[in-house]
């Protein structure tokens, strides 16, 4: 049987021209009328005027990120210029101390962001997967897996599997890693036993195509830096609470659950979603064939190895004598000495440049619900509705809620910045709840809740349109494993971070 004959480059993204102009009047408009009607409004009790505005703005923004009239970077952008020319940060009694000058602290709020360490820590991991793909690096170690495990067709599964799971510390954007660097290797190797998009898809293409999804869900759960999202929330908690999670902490936290996921995964899914091929005998025979068109391991790919596995070892054990961001940056800086990346690739990676600027305004933006003491009213109201119910089963709700609410949300972070302080507000109202564990928890929904629908997270789209996975099967599939990660996640990771947290 002949080898694969498509093209093996990451997928194509959409031109960016923005919504038609037939609809963008509602995408305007539904976030300017929503916040307008929020300002409007009589201000509840026990805030003040300048409080309520600035939620009406920050809703407007939210709204704003939803329905994208212009990027949502762009609309952050906006939303926190609007904001510090407004003056809406602050409060009655900053603007009464003689010292304050609101030109100049208004330009320091709003520029906070990009002093910010997480901020560049999600800039520097992107540099990295930009090494990774530049390298062949990537490439090379999902068609080491393929060749070692595709004999069978469930070995074929956890090949997918593990090789998702090597880039994943190093790769916070899971559409970078599945979509960018598995999903280009793994499209190629349904059409080596006739499986295609439709009637013969179950034959072992929308296994594959479900188990890599499945498992990009997982490992952006497994790792700070799996996901970018993962790094705004602590950032937003750390503003909110003091508490800090390390990077080990995160990891071990998780591990029970992630761990059994990624060993159980793509057996749960060889049975209940069975692809009708058992053996799959060429596939590791055309990954051999791939290798060997990528000739010897390069310098740059031996480079970046070694780099990556500095930074993890750093970021694991290094945690009490170097910070996180300087081993990320310190990455970079090494990898352009050693002409892994040039400056030009740098500064030609719109994404992370774009990452950057959206991550640095909206940490900010939703640090400014709680100066305004947004939050604390919240958590105020809600520690009434709460009362009387012991801490552990508000815990469990709120997380639950956090995840399920995802349903209704087509990002990740729009769900972070928008739901986040409600719900952490909420849980540390309730006396006696553990704060870091259920700080944790929340964090780890992040990438779980991406199993849920065909617009959760950033490769659903991709694995939803591939033409492999039956939409009626793709909503089935998401409810039952977002059903199944929440339910081991409560009742493997609660009492394992109550162990871990003491």
């Amino acid at each position: 049987m002949s080898g694969p004959t498509s093209s093996t480059s990451a997928p194509a993204a959409p031109p960016a021209a923005g919504p038609a102009r037939s609809d963008r009047w509602w995408r305007v408009g539904l976030p300017l009328v929503c916040g307008g009607i929020l300002a409007l409004m009589p201000t509840p009790a026990g805030l003040t005027p300048g409080a309520w505005y600035y939620f009406a703005l920050f809703v407007t923004v939210l709204i704003g990120l939803i329905t994208e009239p212009i990027p949502a970077t762009a609309v952050a952008f906006i939303g926190i210029t609007t904001a510090a020319v407004l003056g809406l940060p602050f409060t009655a009694a900053q603007r009464a101390n003689p010292s304050f000058q609101l030109p100049a602290e208004a330009v320091k709020w709003a520029l906070a962001g990009f002093s910010n360490g997480t901020v560049w820590l999600i800039f520097a991991a992107f540099v990295f997967a930009m090494g990774y793909e530049k390298t062949g690096l990537g490439r090379r170690l999902a068609l080491i897996m393929v060749k070692a495990l595709g004999g069978r067709t469930l070995g074929l599964g956890y090949a997918v599997a593990f090789s998702d799971l090597v880039l994943s510390p190093f790769t916070p954007s899971n559409t970078a890693r599945s979509a960018g660097t598995v999903y280009p290797v793994i499209r190629n190797i349904p059409e080596l036993y006739g499986s295609q998009p439709g009637p013969t898809a179950r034959r072992i293409g929308a296994y594959l195509m479900y188990v890599a999804f499945a498992t990009t869900c997982v490992t952006s759960s497994m790792f700070i830096t799996a996901l970018a999202p993962n790094l705004l929330i602590l950032e937003m908690v750390k503003k909110a609470t003091g508490v800090e999670v390390t990077w080990g902490e995160w990891a071990l936290g998780f591990l029970p659950v992630g761990g059994l996921l990624v060993l159980t995964l793509p057996w749960i899914l060889y049975k209940f979603y069975p692809p009708e091929i058992r053996t799959s005998a060429e596939v590791p025979q055309w990954a051999e064939q791939q290798l060997k068109t990528m000739g010897r391991v390069t310098r740059r790919e031996l480079t970046m190895a070694a780099l990556a596995l500095v930074a993890l070892s750093l970021w694991i054990f290094g945690g009490n004598f170097i910070d996180a961001t300087l081993v990320a940056i310190g990455g970079v800086s090494l990898m352009l000495v050693t002409g892994v990346v040039s400056w030009d690739e740098i500064t030609g990676n719109k994404p992370a440049w774009n990452v950057l600027a959206w991550f640095a305004t909206l940490v900010v933006l939703a640090d400014g619900l709680n100066r305004v003491g947004f939050v604390g009213w919240i958590g105020k109201w809600t520690a009434a509705a709460l009362s009387g119910y012991p801490p552990l089963v508000v815990m469990t709700l709120l997380v639950a809620l956090f995840f399920l609410i995802h349903y209704m949300f087509a990002g990740l972070t729009a769900h972070t910045t928008a739901v986040l302080p409600v719900v952490l507000a909420a849980g540390l109202s309730v006396p006696g709840l553990p704060v870091k564990t259920f700080i944790m928890l929340l964090g780890y929904c992040l990438g779980i809740m991406g199993i849920l629908t065909p617009f959760a997270t950033g490769p659903a789209p991709l694995y939803y349109g591939c033409g492999f996975i039956e939409r009626r099967d793709f909503w089935r599939l998401g409810f039952l494993c977002g059903m199944l990660f929440l339910g081991l996640m409560l009742l493997i990771c609660t009492p394992w971070l109550g162990i871990l947290n003491r």
